[in-house]
């Protein structure tokens, strides 16, 4: 064979004239075309040797998930390779099956329940037709897309007290991939690498001091050959930082860490000298926050990794750094220097924050036309109602305008590149409507960007809050307490909002280079899900059960599909074998979830899956009637307003208040009576604790527990009562 290329290697200059040479040519294309034909066929068999979906074509398709195959993803759209689809976290699809002329015969192909009702908030990743995808309490599934059956799953055994250190329910927004690993931050600080093709665990890392009030619900995304994972935690009061880990052996590479430390124990780096000097008082003592839980993107050309950076711990800076300052790196985009960590810029989208107005919102890259001049760009919407384009280069501000109503400041000033505040916003001697509010214009839901239309498209919501200074407020180190170091000043008059808007969520099409919204889509809840964008088409989910595709020009509203429960997560788009899929996690959950929502029924975490001609049957899942407890009130109304202080402090950030409907957690005014008969056992004793509910037993005795009990019976009796009154008909409400 190797003599037989040493002759086909001859030149016309080797002394060979072209008609002999043409001789020789034609004498060995018999050679040539067995020889080629054994390569071809020695490969084919290579490829199809075993079957798709088995642990050899698991093992070959995701070990080849390397830097080229993430830094390239837009020339493989058939997959989805990261968490927002590529590195710039557009969100778009190029795939082009599916469109507006033909969504009329988008059907459901199959379904696959994942065995549990808490919020699903994760982005599936899916690499020629196996699917990875995350859960409620960490746990990871993956899937045949060709079959739409388990592979396997991996629980990493959270400890259930954890429950009631999330800030924001037991969720987990996904995965990441590469060389044959699936990669998982789990709610106790870890992050686990696991065999993609097995599901065994490959190797663990502890990423946080596990004796604090540290979370991880966000994806880590894999850049440069480096895992990079943040963290949650700033209600209760930790210090933010994110970590790169190396992703194949899981030795830590670097940490920046995103607020400053105890000066008499010296600084990191310079940056964090820096950001001291924007600090006052003793912030370190609470952590100060930033913790950076969600928005990651990177530009490999640049070697700059995009991170957004939390709220302060405390909210209220009047009791978190006394006499003002910025507090970098607060509610900032930082950019960090792939290699090392190192801090190249920053831009701070709300100096000195003040109200939960953090800066983790999705980041986007793109490049596009501003004034004439191609400019490569970062576009942002986070919590504090501006929509920001920066040169991702610099840092430079480009633009910074209101997406959603926004009273705690007037406008950005594009000179200085800060907001231009209203004298209220700051709360000090007023108790103050402020939009938004601390779940934001835009919170964790993922955007996209369609460089079709140059449109944005974001879930949005106008939302408030009343702010005020607490009195007589003291930091809890109890890490199950929430240090936000809120309240309303009884003492104090309530400013309200007479141009305030009505509270509601939208999908807003924003154009980034014209700074005006296109379009908007009315929803009825103000959590609703992340977006997927085609070239004409935007796919979104809502609280009210329904996959919606809208027109990506005009928002005119194309197709839905009831999947019966609240959906929170975003869809996705794919191809295996040549046919194009719509993905959609429903699952109801989240900050906002947790206590309310939109449908009649809570159905369990489900993958339902879409694609042209198909009509696969809907699942059908038991519906489950609700009646108030009716039991006997067995204490006096001074106990029960104790019962209720009490609830309102511990009890109703899941449950909600009594009579609501529940959401993601149960409104224990439908308990039944078996419940009851053990309520003090489960509030007291943690008999549900491995179901996540906490064991109060240790700041609750047992007269504030039958408090409680009583307060959730009286109020159930006066609900049914009044239902009674009204409509005779009627068994419950939402």
């Amino acid at each position: 064979m190797t003599n037989f290329f040493k002759r086909m290697r001859k030149k016309l200059s080797d002394d060979i004239k072209p008609v002999k040479y043409m001789r020789f040519v034609i004498r060995n294309r018999f050679q040539i075309i067995l020889v080629f034909s054994f390569c071809f066929t020695f490969m084919v068999g290579c490829n199809q040797g075993f079957d798709k979906g088995s642990v050899e074509h698991i093992k070959e398709v995701t070990r080849a998930v390397n830097n080229d195959r993430l830094i390239n993803a837009d020339r493989t759209p058939q997959d989805w390779l990261s968490y927002g689809r590529n590195y710039s976290e557009d969100r778009f699809s190029t795939l082009t099956q599916i469109t507006k002329l033909n969504i009329d015969s988008l059907g459901l192909a199959w379904t696959l329940n994942l065995g549990t009702t808490k919020g699903f908030e994760a982005t599936p990743l899916v690499v020629d037709g196996i699917m990875y995808v995350s859960g409620p309490w960490s746990i990871v599934y993956a899937v045949d897309v060709r079959k739409g059956e388990l592979i396997w799953t991996y629980d990493p055994k959270v400890p259930r007290e954890y429950g009631e250190i999330a800030c924001c329910d037991v969720v987990n927004r996904g995965v990441a991939l590469y060389e044959g690993l699936v990669y998982v931050g789990t709610l106790d600080g870890r992050l686990v690498a696991i065999n993609a093709a097995t599901g065994d665990k490959a190797w663990e890392v502890l990423t946080v001091d596990q004796s604090e009030s540290y979370t991880i619900t966000g994806a880590p995304r894999v850049f440069d050959g480096k895992v990079i994972i943040g963290n949650g935690g700033a209600e209760f009061g930790v210090r933010g930082y994110v970590t790169a880990y190396d992703a194949l052996t899981g030795d830590q590479t670097w940490r920046f860490y995103t607020v400053p430390g105890n000066p008499e124990n010296g600084f990191e780096n310079e940056a964090m000298e820096k950001a001291a000097e924007t600090w006052t008082g003793k912030w370190w003592e609470s952590g100060g926050g930033g913790t950076a839980w969600d928005a990651f993107a990177y530009d490999p050309e640049l070697k700059l990794i995009y991170v957004g950076v939390g709220n302060g711990t405390l909210w209220n800076q009047a009791l978190r750094s006394p006499k003002g300052g910025d507090n970098l790196y607060l509610s900032s985009i930082v950019a960090l220097n792939s290699e090392n960590g190192n801090l190249e810029w920053y831009y701070q989208t709300t100096p000195g924050d003040n109200w939960d107005y953090t800066a983790t919102q999705q980041i986007i890259l793109a490049e596009f036309e501003i004034d004439n001049q191609s400019r490569k760009v970062l576009m942002q919407a986070p919590k504090n109602g501006f929509f920001y384009v920066l040169d991702r280069t610099n840092g430079a501000l480009i633009s910074a305008d209101p997406y959603v109503y926004t009273n705690w400041a007037t406008h950005v000033d594009l000179k200085t590149g800060r907001p231009v505040e209203t004298d209220y916003s700051r709360y000090k001697e007023v108790n103050a409507q402020i939009f938004p509010g601390p779940a934001g214009g835009h919170n964790w839901q993922p955007m996209a960007f369609n460089p079709v239309t140059k449109l944005v498209y974001i879930p949005a919501r106008d939302l408030s809050m009343i702010y005020g200074q607490p009195l007589n407020w003291e930091y809890n180190q109890d890490i199950r307490t929430f240090n936000i170091a809120l309240g309303g000043n009884k003492n104090a008059i309530t400013r309200m909002d007479s141009l305030a808007p009505e509270e509601k969520g939208m999908l807003i099409a924003w154009d980034p280079i014209e700074k005006k919204e296109v379009w908007r889509a009315p929803h009825k809840s103000t959590w609703n899900a992340g977006v997927l964008s085609l070239e004409d088409l935007v796919f979104q989910g809502n609280a009210e059960g329904f996959l919606v595709a809208y027109d990506a020009a005009d928002g005119t509203e194309k197709w839905r599909f009831n999947v019966g429960s609240g959906v929170v997560a975003s869809p996705i788009s794919y191809q295996v074998d040549g046919k194009q899929y719509i993905t959609l996690i429903s699952g109801w959950g989240g900050v906002l979830g947790r206590s309310v929502r939109f449908t009649d029924q809570l159905y369990p975490g489900t993958i339902y899956t879409f694609a042209l001609g198909e009509n696969g049957a809907i699942p059908e899942y038991p519906t489950i009637k609700k009646e108030f407890i009716d039991l006997e009130v067995t204490v006096a109304m001074d106990n029960i307003e104790k019962g209720k202080l009490v609830f309102n402090q511990y009890c109703n950030r899941c449950h909600g208040t009594p009579g609501n409907g529940g959401g993601a957690y149960p409104d224990i005014a439908y308990s039944d009576k078996a419940v009851f008969g053990m309520f003090s056992q489960i509030v007291g004793e943690g008999a549900f604790f491995s179901k996540g509910m906490p064991n109060f037993g240790d700041r609750l005795d047992e007269n504030q527990i039958n408090d409680v009990k009583n307060y959730i019976v009286h109020e159930a009796k006066v609900l049914k009562n009044n239902i009674k009154a009204n409509d005779p008909t009627n068994s419950g409400i939402h």
